[in-house]
């Protein structure tokens, strides 16, 4: 590494699982580009900290990860009205002034993902179902919202967080209980699992997919099973699906170019790199 080398990284705590050094380091290496991307292990205590001093260490910029992202909001010095919207910050961006610009790209990576692997999908296709009621469900919903959403339902198992959520973001938003998840299919072009249930470890996520119309594209955001029962309850009944890989490739983008100065592209071989299946 010398002095033009353009530096990045992820902020997390714990940071060893997380797959953004051997994604953004593929892109890398790939475009040719003198840059590193490292792993950086923040306590919540040092987050303030680090992140001020990441113009003195030389970084471009970094994301962030758990449990950083709410935190954040109160370090950086100006926000985009997406991560403002959303309550969360994923990507930081250092300027020359030392300034920390503050963007949250998961509502823009869960549509491209959509956009790439759901052929003709729009958000203004029909209602969206929403499972779950947490940091991935607010900014997908706010996606889907400024997307042109005709409806978004959100379930959660409990009602009131998804009214909350209702409450807090503009759009065409109503709450539904988790008994009633099955019904809220009924009409649905678009149903997305943001809940762990359904991922490696945790329990099955119990819908009955009897009420949702056959040409609804179904999404899980879990990438770990890549094919979740879901998916592949959703296959076998003729829905179109898309996993949730897509959505962590994509995300990555807006910031790559911001700091690397290259705009990069989601490829079936960018996949197989971060799934491990490439050296």
């Amino acid at each position: 590494m010398n002095a033009s080398t353009i530096k990045a990284g992820v902020m997390g705590w714990p940071i060893s699982h997380s797959c953004s050094p051997r994604l953004h380091g593929y892109w890398l290496a790939r475009y040719g580009i003198d840059g590193t991307y490292e792993a950086l292990a923040v306590t919540p205590d040092d987050l303030s900290e680090q992140l001020g001093s990441l113009r003195d260490r030389g970084f471009a910029g970094v994301n962030l990860t758990v449990p950083h992202k709410e935190a954040a909001l109160e370090v950086v010095t100006s926000l985009n009205p997406t991560a403002r919207a959303i309550g969360a910050v994923n990507t930081v961006v250092v300027g020359a002034d030392g300034n920390l610009a503050g963007d949250n790209t998961d509502g823009f990576g869960f549509l491209e993902n959509l956009r790439q692997d759901a052929a003709g999908w729009s958000a203004d296709t029909g209602p969206a179902v929403v499972l779950g009621a947490g940091g991935a469900a607010r900014a997908i919903c706010h996606a889907l919202a400024m997307a042109g959403a005709p409806e978004i339902r959100i379930v959660n198992r409990t009602l009131a967080r998804a009214e909350a959520l209702a409450e807090d973001l503009t759009g065409p938003l109503s709450p539904w209980s988790w008994d009633d998840r099955g019904a809220a299919l009924a009409g649905a072009a678009l149903v997305v699992n943001t809940t762990i249930l359904g991922m490696v470890g945790q329990d099955p996520l119990d819908l009955d997919l009897a009420s949702l119309p056959t040409e609804a594209v179904v999404n899980d955001i879990v990438y770990a099973p890549l094919e979740t029962p879901l998916l592949a309850a959703a296959a076998r009944r003729g829905n179109p699906v898309v996993d949730g890989l897509g959505m962590l490739l994509h995300q990555a983008r807006p910031g790559f170019e911001a700091w690397f100065g290259r705009t990069p592209e989601v490829t079936p071989a960018l996949r197989a790199h971060v799934l491990g299946s490439n050296p």
